[in-house]
């Protein structure tokens, strides 16, 4: 859709409609969910008030719904014939409320309403359109369809969301009007084109950011976009390593330390932190080590300049475990070079199940709280070995009735399979444990045909040991590098090419991803697709065999 005709063509407005229902709720669980949701609206009877946040006794999950941007949500009926000739599966479900609107309408859509529309429903109430709708995986959910939820806003088929101009009582059968439209050339459809299908347009987004009726939600998205478009953007060259103080330490278990660690100068442009991160730290024993960030403070200021660790001892430490086990200590200073993260929660799934063991624990814990403090349905499955041997417990509390332990010291097994194949519809899994953990999660996975896209792996350790092995750099001359067994081929491009790419080094995320034009590759890690591994190989982890051509 071109843009410079937007203006000159948008839909001419309705002008005239009628309010077929009137609908509302209370809060519910979702079929199959701990999650309450408001979305099961039914049909009112009689004269409805309306305030200033809505209809009065309708509900609404606060989390994302609701407020005076949010206080009526419409719909448009003809839309369900489309959906029912898409998903003529789902047909039943595909009925006028479905989408858990407010008010049914008839002719006006996305396409023939505007941002900031001041629109009369019967002699007394006026309302004012405020946002497009951005669902979330209660769709999903709702229609049983599995992503269901972005392709009704690929094709502008929301719906939208009204704040009260003039409270009063609506009726079903009421006369709809348009009482006056000041940024006709915004309709949620076209506020759609630029939110979620052409989101780099910089000029657009500078547009809608001065649209002084869009509701916040996606008014804040766009002045988000314009301020980091503004700030100047340089090379990512080497690591920035940053100075960090421990400011405390407390052994969480007999194997397990915690350390807080607070930046010395903190950097004010710093961007927010990330769920599910690991920091990499520069030792002052010279290694280099990544782990898993426990926690990033309780408010957005305290995330950006400070966070937690938890490291447990490993028995065959090759120095880094063992130097903040028994060197580290209050008042010391660590560099970090950055934190980063390769987890993306999946916002289309309608359960999301953790699967740790050990020290594995500590990858999910800041991301589970985020998670159910916005009411998505989280399980974790923790194997430990035994009840004394739990580090941030007093977190896991917070949280204790979605968490199944499993003790070994008390003969408890973990089954991953029984769990994998009886998980909740549309789950998506999350795992982080010993090696064997993975290999069963991996292997349940293959067996009960879970797509790899619906599967995040954490590895928390990686071995990185083998046969001495060959590279030769096409793109760098022929260049010919020798790695030796107990090196990775990142650490020796490294030495040559400081450059090079990489996050979490530990086969997670792919971001040090190499082209192979050939030669035989020991695949380790789980950053890459099956039909990937012809073609490119994860240069953290994975070996090579005799001799490979990469490409850098």
């Amino acid at each position: 859709m071109a843009v410079d005709t937007w203006a000159a063509n948008f839909t001419a407005p309705f002008e005239v409609d009628k309010l077929l229902e009137v609908r509302m709720s209370g809060m519910k669980k979702m079929p199959g969910l701990n999650v309450n949701t408001g979305i099961d609206k039914k049909i009112c009877d009689g004269p409805m008030k309306i305030g200033k946040l809505g209809l009065e006794g309708d509900w609404h999950d606060l989390t994302f719904h609701g407020g005076p941007d949010k206080a009526i949500l419409g719909y448009c009926s003809s839309h369900y014939e489309n959906w029912k000739t898409s998903y003529p599966e789902r047909a039943e479900k595909f009925v006028p409320g479905g989408f858990g609107e407010n008010f049914v309408t008839s002719h006006m859509n996305e396409r023939n309403v505007c941002i900031g529309d001041i629109i009369a429903f019967g002699p007394e109430v006026q309302l004012q359109v405020s946002l497009p709708r951005q669902p979330c995986f209660k769709l999903n959910h709702r229609f049983s369809l599995k992503n269901f939820a972005p392709v009704t806003y690929q094709t502008s088929r929301t719906g939208w969301y009204y704040r009260v101009v003039r409270e009063g009582t609506v009726n079903a059968g009421d006369e709809i009007r348009l009482v006056e439209r000041k940024w006709p050339q915004w309709t949620i459809e076209r506020i759609q084109e630029y939110l979620h299908r052409d989101k780099d347009n910089l000029e657009m987004n500078k547009q809608i950011a001065e649209i002084e009726a869009l509701g916040e939600e996606s008014r804040g998205q766009f002045r988000n976009r314009v301020a980091k478009a503004g700030k100047k953007k340089t090379p990512k060259k080497e690591d920035k390593w940053v100075d960090y103080k421990i400011v405390q330490r407390k052994m969480e278990t007999k194997r397990i330390v915690g350390l807080s660690l607070e930046c010395v100068n903190p950097d004010p442009e710093a961007e927010l932190p990330l769920l599910g991160a690991h920091a990499r730290l520069k030792l002052p024993n010279g290694l280099i080590r990544t782990y898993s960030v426990v926690s990033s403070g309780d408010s957005v200021m305290e995330m950006k300049d400070k966070f937690e660790l938890g490291i447990a001892l490993e028995e065959n430490s090759r120095g880094g475990s063992r130097y903040l086990h028994e060197t580290a200590k209050v008042g010391d200073i660590i560099q970090v070079g950055r934190i980063t993260t390769d987890v993306n929660p999946a916002g289309s799934a309608s359960n999301h199940l953790f699967i740790a063991g050990g020290i594995g624990i500590t990858a999910f814990l800041a991301l589970m709280r985020a998670m159910l403090s916005i009411n998505w349905s989280c399980q974790l499955h923790y194997a430990i070995r035994s009840a004394d041997d739990i580090p941030f417990l007093e977190r896991l509390d917070a949280f204790k009735d979605n968490v199944v332990f499993y003790d070994k010291s008390k003969g408890e097994r973990m089954d991953i399979h029984s769990i994998i194949k009886n998980m909740l519809w549309n789950s998506h899994v999350y795992a982080c444990g010993p090696n064997r953990m993975m290999d069963a999660v991996k292997n349940a996975v293959e067996e009960c045909g879970i797509p790899p896209n619906e599967v995040h792996y954490e590895a928390f350790a990686a071995d990185i040991s083998g046969d001495p092995f060959e590279v030769e750099i096409a793109n760098k001359g022929g260049r010919v590098l020798k790695v030796g067994e107990d090196e990775s081929l990142l650490d020796v491009l490294r030495r040559d090419y400081p450059d090079v790419a990489s996050s979490c080094e530990v086969g997670n995320c792919g971001t040090c991803k190499l082209s192979v034009r050939s030669g035989r590759v020991d695949h380790r890690g789980t950053a890459l697709l099956p039909e990937e591994k012809d073609s490119a190989m994860l240069s953290c982890v994975s070996r090579g065999i005799g001799r490979i051509v990469v490409e850098v």
